[in-house]
Parts: structure tokens; sequence; C-alpha cells
């Protein structure tokens, strides 16, 4: 298991190397003993309606941990075999918000708009999120989520549900995309009563309900989770650093490793976005009030919650392991470990367990970064092409990841339910074979990310060869004028 808090320390002020990170310290850093406190602390609000959903609707999946099933969905079976459908909480907290006094608590302030709220603004930040589309999209991925797995703490959590199998990681990683791309859809999406204000609320229900569950088995078993050590399961440090990963490491991290930079309105903008759904889901959200604060929190916690662990190299690599090969984009392996050391550097990579990759793969990610710089500044100096590209990115990753069941695609919408069960037969989540299926070892050859990243780098090379030779043609004649001239 990782150290305890007490035992990082930050020597002094100034400059400071972090996993491959230069960060300049300083005393409105936060330290990890600063951030320890809410490790104890947690949404109480949704967890108090929960309480009072399960006493009118009782949950399907046993109210006592000793007696889960190993299925792999927490739902009840009939007689017959037949499974009863999941219960739909977030239809249950609008049914019963005027009845009950703690469910009306949630929905009142779910649907309270905050003061700092501007809807222009949200809209703005939105529009950022597609802008950069294939490089944010390749930020939560690598950094987000793959270089995520190196807080060992948080991990712990992940560990037991299940949801990181190298079978399922597919699937949960594209539901967790339905949320992202609904959240950024349009203003409608996100505003109360929209498809990402209705999967925001349904997340942070099911948060809960893995809270408590995880909560029980400790006290039946202390053995099984040590609370004092790792804090309450998904705590508010859990849930800050979750936007943290969407929101200000897409800013300051993934964005900027790519080659791509956002002007300062911009970053207000996204801000403005994640805070936002930040307070949708009862995750604290004041550390986003400025950029420079956003900036100081990305850093804090960079310092103080990334130190992996045996698991987190498992689920990392189960991460690579269950997304290669497979459609929209076809990646391999080789080409999936160069991104994650391209975009969380080589020392958190080498801790994470992933194997150091090829020279040509490599450039490979060059050519995508040449190709995502390319776009993305354009289109941000055209405004005409910029809302053309804006919409074009949102319906084809809407089609590619959520809806063209046959292109790769979810195929369904989820409604979060408790799929992932946490059991006492399943305290770890198993390491799986890296080695892809036949059908998808062609690599390259499928029509995906590499073969875009290979034409870019190309087209680079090309481009940089023609200047260079213009650029010594050109000195060559200006060089004989000017000979001639002194001759004269």
């Amino acid at each position: 298991m990782a150290s305890s808090y007490s035992d990082i320390k930050i020597s002094q002020y100034g400059w400071q190397q972090c996993w491959g990170t230069k960060l300049k310290w300083t005393p409105e850093h936060l330290t990890p003993r600063d951030l320890e406190p809410l490790i104890h602390k947690y949404d109480t609000v949704v967890t108090e309606a929960l309480e009072q959903l399960d006493q009118i609707s009782p949950p399907h999946h046993s109210s006592t941990p000793r007696q889960v099933r190993a299925g792999d969905d927490g739902s009840a079976t009939k007689p017959d075999g037949e499974k009863k459908a999941q219960r739909d909480l977030y239809e249950l907290v609008m049914e019963h918000a005027s009845k009950n006094e703690k469910i009306g608590k949630l929905w009142t302030e779910v649907n309270t708009i905050p003061d700092w709220v501007d809807w222009d603004q949200i809209e703005r930040g939105q529009k950022v999120f597609y802008r950069y589309g294939g490089a944010t999209l390749t930020t939560l991925t690598f950094v987000s989520l793959l270089g995520g797995m190196g807080s060992g703490r948080t991990v712990e959590i992940l560990d037991r549900t299940g949801g990181f199998g190298v079978n399922v990681v597919r699937r949960r990683l594209l539901e967790t995309t339905q949320q992202i791309l609904n959240v950024t859809r349009d203003l409608e999406s996100i505003k109360p009563g929209g498809d990402g204000f209705v999967n925001s609320v349904q997340v942070r229900l099911l948060h809960a309900t893995v809270r408590r569950r995880i909560m029980q088995m400790a006290e039946l078993r202390p053995d099984y989770y040590d609370v004092s050590r790792d804090g309450v399961p998904i705590n508010d440090l859990d849930s800050l650093g979750t936007i943290n990963t969407f929101s200000a490491a897409v800013v300051w991290m993934g964005l900027p490793r790519q080659g791509i930079w956002l002007r300062d309105q911009e970053i207000v903008d996204y801000l403005a976005l994640w805070r936002y759904i930040a307070y949708i889901m009862g995750a604290p959200h004041d550390w986003m009030s400025t950029p420079a604060s956003a900036k100081r929190m990305v850093e804090s916690l960079l310092v103080s919650e990334i130190r992996p662990t045996r698991a987190s190299a498992t689920l990392a690599n189960n991460i690579i392991t269950g997304l290669q090969g497979q459609a929209p984009t076809y990646a391999s392996r080789g080409f999936m470990c160069a991104e994650t050391y391209w975009l969380n550097g080589s020392e958190l990579s080498e801790a994470l367990g992933i194997e150091r990759p090829r020279l040509y793969y490599s450039a490979l990610v060059l050519g995508q970064c040449l190709l995502f710089m390319a776009m993305g500044y354009l289109n941000r100096s055209i405004p005409c092409l910029d809302e053309r590209n804006i919409k074009l990115v949102r319906r084809v990753l809407f089609k590619n990841l959520l809806q063209d069941k046959s292109a790769g695609a979810l195929g369904y919408t989820t409604r979060f339910p408790f799929k992932y069960v946490p059991r006492f037969d399943r305290v770890s989540t198993e390491r799986g074979d890296p080695t892809p299926p036949p059908a998808t070892q062609c690599g390259i050859r499928q029509p995906g990310v590499e073969r875009a990243a290979l034409i870019a780098l190309v087209l680079t090379a090309v481009m940089a060869g023609v200047v260079a030779w213009v650029s010594v043609r050109v000195v060559g004649v200006v060089s004989r004028w000017l000979l001639g001239l002194s001759l004269v």
C-alpha cells in the first residue's frame, strides 16, 4: 500500500520536480497534510437521501454484504432465472422529492442554480471541449484515467468493484464517456432536466451507493477496507480529484503535452463548466473559481495523491489491454503505451508497469500531436471554421462512441445502475492477458488513429523538407544577387 500522508513532505518552496513535472511550490499550495481532512468528509446530502430511498424502494441486491452473489450487476434473480430490472434512483428522487424532506433537500440543491453560473460562459466551456476534441479525449484516456491510476489510495476502491477487469473496462469507459459527452453537448443538456444533468445526478447517487456498501463491509470485516488509513470511500478528496482530472489536468497537463495551450478566456470558460458539473455531483468546487487556484490544486494533488501501488499497475494495464485493437480507434498496444509515456512521463509510466514503447510508436504519437495542433490552432483562428468543426466533432464523437454499435460504440443509454457490486470473494481485480485477439493484431493496417498519425507525420516531414529546400534556394539566390552587387 502507498505511504501515509504524514510520510510525504515538501522540503522547500520554489521549483520542484514531481513525476516528471516541473512546478513552482508556494505557500498557497495545499500540502498533503492540508488535504488529509478531506478523506474523512463526504457528500452527506446524497447519503441521507439514499437512506430514505432504500426505505421506500429497497435495492434488489442484498443489503447484507455477506449474502452478495457472484453476479456482476448486483441485480436480483427470480426463480425462473430472469433478472429483475434495476431501480432508477433518479426517477425515485423526482417522484419523492416533494414527499420526503431529505430527498427534497437533494432535489432542491441540484436544481438550484448558483449565483456564479453564467450560462453563456458554460456554453463557451462546452465548445472548448470539442474545439480540441481529439486532444481532449486523448488526455481523458491517458492522463485522467490511466495516469490517474497512480493514486494508490483511490485505486483501493476501484480495485474492489471489479469494474476495471479486462473484459468489462471498455464498456465502463464508454459509459463514463456518455456522461462526458452529454454534459458538453449543448446548454440544454447541462441545465436541470437535460441528459448531462441527469447523468451527473445518477453518478452522484451511484457513488453514494458504492460508498455505503463498502462501509457496511468494512464494519463486518475491518481487514477488507481500512477507513482510518484510506478515508471514507469516495470521499471529498476523491470527488475533487476526479473533477480535477476532467478540468485542470486537461488544461495544464494533457493539452500542453500535446502542444496545445489554451487562451486565457478558454481556460476560465472550461473551468466554469466543470465547476458547475462538480456542484451538481456534490463535489468541492470553489477551488475552480480562478485559474490560479485551479492550477495550484492540480499541482497539489500531483504531489499528494500520485503514489502508485501494485493494484495501480494492474488497473492501468487492464485499461490498455481492454482497449487495444478495438473500434473505433483500433490502436495497438505499442501505440497506447507510447501515448502513456508521452503524456505521463517515463517515471510514472514505469511505476504503473507500462512497457517502454518502440521509437516508431513514439514518432506516431508526435504525428498525432502535430495533427491536433494544426486542427486546433487553425480552427480557433477562423470563427466560421471553428463553429463548423465543433459541430462536426460533436456529431462524430456521439456516433462513434455512443450511438453506432456496429462501429464499436456503446450502443445503449446507461442509467448508471449499481452493476459492479463489491464482494468479499473479490478483494482485488485480476490483471488481464495483454495478448490481443487474432482479429485485432493487424494494428496500423486497420483504419484508425495510427494511420492518421502516420499520415500527419509524413506530411509534416514533407512540408519541413520543402520549406528547408525553398529556404536553401532563396538563400542561394540572395547570396548570388548580393555578390553581383558587390562586384559592380
